[in-house]
């Protein structure tokens, strides 16, 4: 591991060659197995194959009551190991909620545990899982501590390091394999050109095309190249420039077909180019694309036609959730399965009744709706990814080497110098920064997570730096609220205020509080620092703030790198990723994307 954090140090390691795109004819050992398991495998087998869900519990054999009962009236069943069983299943996604990620020893005891399940050998065709999780980071990762938590792909495009995008999935991946988690949902390669987007957002390298495309090929090269993990590129054909959440609703692109292929296209091609063995969909209309309003996911022109003919892209596709509403805005959940796979899909996700689906794709294909080589297409793809991951020779993790590794020191370095590369100092029109001696009294407020703590941690380095701090957290606070830290401000000599998406009063923020924290808390005239851990385009939203900057993130390290700039230890390196326009006029560009001050 040393390699990696001497190649963090100098930002300029140069990246492995692009692997080149999947074999028309794969290697003879890979292609014998994939054949040998197939032939083995009973219809109701190859089916399960191509589902991937989450299931209830922290141990696969026994869940706590609660689980138990969680997944009795999810699958019919009370353990982890039941439903893989009963599903045959090709995978298993990991989440909180579900109690799968408690600690790095309990992972990768659970993974080898549904391993076991998964590979009974009291029945012939069974073959390993694929164990997968979201771990994007930044805003959306799974991990718990003390893994290493690099911050997202917004804050990637601002360090504008292809080296670093490679060393933050490379170490994000070998953390990932050691606990049993081998495909991570990860990079994301939407191009995020509408500030206002309510999904993606930071989860994005940023609004050019080219950055992200190079980044996400750098990720690729990371995940696969590097850690031996499978990248997932999301979500196609790009998810970039949707007003509306696919959560729940059904977004509609309107990029012409010129505009798609030079915003959206390049960032898979350039995944495909990079070797990736698996590409998500997502659940938007791209009229250009198809006119049929149906969504990607269920598009065979977009999925087969766009995707695999155009692009020639033989891995693995894999639907986003298929319990989202805007995948079942259009047809019953029984029909979804089986016209995503008609469509093209290889991997079907979370389907929000999984015997209702299971059952449905089997009844597809013996009514003859689907053939059975349709279905081994996609059980080859699976199959050869897992091969191609030594699940067939390996599926076991060392749960003692896990524990080591996960969170080692180099890891946590790496996290520390890729974090140092981000920060955004966006303006700074008081000339308040960088801080000048340490006799001074702070208060920290603004928005908090209860996981990550950002103001505890940020009042920390204050003080371990001389200052008198005061931590006051105040997560969209109420009018009350924001007179007291009103108050507090004006008996501080400075203070620290964190926003997040303090411009999305439509769902996140309705009431505008941070938008009036802040301005309250400028109206004392006392200095402040606003400071957006998440989306940068809230200054648009801050016409006080005079000093602000945008750290992307709220991680322990983000944190640590935010208070080593504001008082000069750092200078601040990161430049936007994305144009950040006026609240009122979006053709009123504020900070161009590029833009990054320094000191």
């Amino acid at each position: 591991m040393k390699t990696l954090v001497a190649a963090v140090a100098a930002l300029t390691v140069a990246l492995p060659a692009p692997a080149a795109a999947q074999p028309a004819h794969p290697p003879a050992a890979e292609h014998g197995w994939v054949t040998s398991t197939l032939r083995h495998m009973s219809l109701e087998q190859k089916v399960g194959q191509l589902f991937s869900t989450y299931v209830y519990g922290s141990d696969a054999a026994n869940p706590s009551p609660a689980d138990r009962t969680a997944n009795l009236a999810a699958f019919g069943v009370e353990t982890p190991a039941e439903v893989v069983d009963r599903f045959h299943l090709g995978g298993v996604v990991y989440f909180a909620w579900s109690h799968n990620l408690d600690n790095v020893r309990q992972i990768a005891t659970l993974s080898n545990g549904l391993q076991a399940a998964a590979l009974d050998t009291g029945h012939k065709g069974q073959v390993p899982l694929l164990i997968s999780t979201d771990q994007e980071q930044g805003v959306v990762q799974r991990m718990p501590a003390p893994s290493a938590q690099f911050p997202g792909s917004m804050a990637l495009g601002a360090a504008r390091s292809a080296a670093a995008a490679h060393l933050a999935a490379e170490v994000t991946g070998r953390e990932l394999s050691a606990v049993g988690i081998r495909q991570p949902y990860a990079p994301v390669a939407d191009v995020n050109v509408n500030p206002a987007n309510p999904v993606i957002g930071v989860r994005s390298f940023g609004a050019d095309p080219g950055l992200v495309a190079d980044l996400t090929a750098a990720q690729v090269a990371g995940f696969e190249q590097g850690a031996g993990v499978t990248a997932v590129a999301k979500h196609f054909p790009g998810h970039g420039d949707t007003a509306t959440d696919s959560h729940t609703g059904l977004p509609v692109i309107s990029h012409t077909r010129e505009q798609w292929e030079r915003i959206d296209a390049p960032a898979f091609r350039a995944a495909i180019a990079a070797g990736i063995d698996s590409i998500m969909t997502a659940h938007i209309v791209v009229p250009a694309l198809d006119p049929s309003g149906d969504p990607a996911t269920l598009s065979p022109t977009i999925l087969t036609g766009v995707l695999r003919r155009q692009f020639g892209f033989q891995g693995v596709i894999v639907t986003d959730a298929l319990n989202m509403a805007g995948v079942r805005a259009k047809y019953g959940d029984a029909r979804v399965p089986v016209l995503a796979l008609k469509a093209g899909a290889d991997q079907l996700l979370m389907p929000p009744d999984l015997a209702l689906a299971y059952d449905a794709v089997l009844q597809a294909v013996r009514d003859g709706e689907l053939t059975e080589r349709r279905i081994d297409e996609s059980v080859r793809r699976i199959l050869s990814v897992k091969y191609r991951q030594g699940l067939s020779r390996s599926p076991y993790v060392d749960v003692d080497a896990a524990v080591a590794s996960v969170g080692s020191t180099d890891h946590l370095a790496a996290v520390g110098q890729v974090t140092d590369q981000t920060l955004t100092a966006v303006r700074n029109d008081a000339g308040l920064l960088p801080l000048t001696g340490a006799d001074r009294s702070v208060l920290v407020t603004g928005w908090n997570n209860a996981a990550f703590n950002p103001i505890g941690r940020l009042a920390e380095g204050f003080t371990a730096r001389g200052s008198r701090t005061t931590a006051l957290p105040a997560t969209l606070p109420s009018t009350q609220a924001i007179a007291a830290a009103a108050a507090q401000a004006a008996r501080h000599d400075l203070t620290v205020v964190l926003v997040n998406k303090a411009w999305d009063t439509a769902v996140g923020d309705p009431r505008a509080s941070q938008q009036q924290l802040v301005a309250a808390l400028v109206a004392t005239g006392r200095p402040v620092i606003a400071v957006a851990v998440r989306d940068p385009y809230d200054i648009a939203y801050l016409p006080g703030a005079t000093t602000y900057l945008a750290a992307y993130t709220y991680t322990p390290a983000a944190m640590d790198t935010l208070v080593r700039v504001l008082h000069g230890e750092l200078s601040p390196h990161g430049r936007l990723p994305v144009t950040i326009v006026a609240a009122t006029d979006p053709a009123t560009t504020l900070y161009p994307i590029g833009h990054g001050l320094t000191w």
